[in-house]
């Protein structure tokens, strides 16, 4: 399963019950605003073995710097749109939040 995060808004124990679903088969997809969960949720992201962010909207939010992206490397990948389109098509269902 693809999970596509678009929003900042959730809270930490929302954020833990859909990360505590993922198996070794799901992705998450930053993307949006989605991406200020770097910022925000940098430990429970820490646990996503399959994490991307939308390359775009860390441009857009000046973020493409940030500390926690190092930080999450090993977690979260930036990608492109030609990628995420890729990855649609390798993950489905899609679960957008």
């Amino acid at each position: 399963m693809l999970y596509t995060f678009s929003n900042a808004q959730y809270s930490a124990t929302e954020l833990q019950r859909y990360f505590a679903q993922l198996t070794e088969q799901d992705a998450v997809v930053l993307w949006g605003d989605g991406v200020l969960l770097m910022v925000k949720q940098v430990a429970l992201l820490q646990h996503v073995k399959k994490g991307y962010v939308m390359q775009e909207d860390l441009i857009a939010r000046h973020l493409q710097q940030h500390p926690n992206l190092t930080l999450l490397k090993d977690h979260i990948q930036p990608i492109n749109m030609t990628q995420f389109v890729t990855l649609t098509e390798q993950y489905s269902p899609q679960f957008a939040l």
